[in-house]
């Protein structure tokens, strides 16, 4: 392993924590790190790959242990999904899933009955689980949602739609915000649980992204899902909005592991690559390029480790998470430039990695709340 990855850091993992990530880290790299641009590029599901950390038991790490996961916390989930990305950005947005929100959700916030009927299937890697907020007018701004869900005797009824839903294609449950009355802002908004072959409910095509993965949109004309399918109502956006603070910190944890990913490339290519007679590693500009990275790596996984470590089996608090994910996806940009320019005339080549990572990078601040709605927040907890 990487010495940059062991390096002294604030607070020590335990052992079972050291373990996990280095499982993780040996899987990622035996397995999806010589592919990584092929799953990119196919635009595939890489469900070898979901069904092999299933079998590990990275998959179900953070599910509670009597539903078949290993009952860890949100960070032992990070530091798993810092070494898929560090290897592979579709493996590891392909798993962010399956550890992050949409289970951890359910885990907190669902009936016995939902729990027992979702989670098993999650952990055994047969089941996989989408999370759908966004809609064409409500992006960062929430209460604009216009998806409703209208009671009807023993159903709820679910009218509206949404966009940039990950993993539509393979996703046999989805995890959807909707609005239950229509009193304006965000108190009305919940979330429901749609079941893939529900009568009604439609999926969009294919939208490629930058990173390889896809998008699609959902729609829901009358869809009727039993009432016991609803997850949360009373107060549901302040509960889903608190389950999100774990999905920053994993959103972040994805970002520190793209960059360590990028690092890694360009000490390799420093070492081998001579120019001006000499070693790139021996000329002091890369050595400051380097340095830089090595210290905002560091810094950044202080931060996502810190926010997930007090989460204490509940959720990460708003503030903490904000502050980790702004400076990890910030970070993660900052230094995947600095490795192209590392690379010069080769990072510019899609054969070499150092292109491949900052595009994966451009990923993190756009999804889990952007950078500028995550300072709105770090900024209203400052000035309460």
């Amino acid at each position: 392993m990487s010495p940059t990855v062991d390096a002294v850091q604030l607070f020590d993992l335990t052992p079972e924590q050291y373990e996990i990530r280095e499982v993780a880290r040996r899987v990622a790299v035996e397995n999806f790190q010589k592919r990584n641009l092929e799953w990119e590029e196919s635009g595939e599901f890489p469900w070898a790959n979901i069904r092999l950390l299933a079998e590990t038991g990275l998959l179900g790490a953070t599910i509670p242990e009597e539903y078949g996961g290993g009952g860890g916390s949100w960070l032992e989930g990070a530091l798993i999904l810092e070494q898929l990305g560090r290897s592979c950005y579709v493996t590891a947005m392909a798993a962010l899933g399956e550890i992050g929100v949409q289970t951890q959700a359910i885990a907190a916030y669902g009936t016995d009955e939902q729990k027992r009927r979702y989670l098993p299937k999650v952990a055994a890697g047969e089941l996989i689980c989408s999370v759908s907020i966004t809609e064409a007018d409500a992006g960062s701004d929430i209460g604009a949602m216009r998806t409703t869900a209208r009671d009807d005797g023993d159903e709820v009824v679910i009218n509206g739609g949404k966009i940039f839903c990950s993993r539509a294609d393979v996703a046999g449950l989805f995890v959807v915000y909707v609005r239950f009355s229509d009193e304006p802002g965000t108190h009305p908004i919940g979330a429901v649980l749609i079941e893939r072959d529900t009568p009604g409910f439609t999926i969009g095509g294919a939208e490629r992204t930058l990173g390889g993965e896809a998008l699609y949109s959902l729609y829901f004309d009358d869809v009727r899902i039993p009432k016991g399918n609803v997850l949360v109502r009373e107060d549901g956006f302040r509960r889903m909005l608190t389950a999100f603070n774990g999905q920053r910190c994993l959103n972040a944890s994805i970002s520190i592991g793209i960059a360590q990913g990028a690092q890694d490339a360009a000490v390799a290519y420093a070492k081998e690559r001579h120019q001006g007679g000499k070693r790139l590693a021996d000329h002091q500009g890369i050595q400051w390029m380097l340095a830089d990275n090595e210290v905002e790596i560091q810094a950044a996984r202080q931060l996502v480790w810190r926010a997930a470590a007090k989460a204490s089996g509940g959720f990460p608090t708003r503030s903490e998470a904000a502050v980790a994910k702004v400076f990890s996806n910030e970070m993660a940009l900052r230094v995947t430039d600095r490795v192209l320019q590392i690379f010069g005339g080769h990072g510019w080549l899609r054969e070499f990695p150092a292109g491949r990572y900052l595009r994966w990078a451009r990923y993190g601040p756009l999804g889990g709340g952007t950078p500028q709605i995550q300072r709105n927040g770090i900024a209203r907890e400052l000035l309460r």
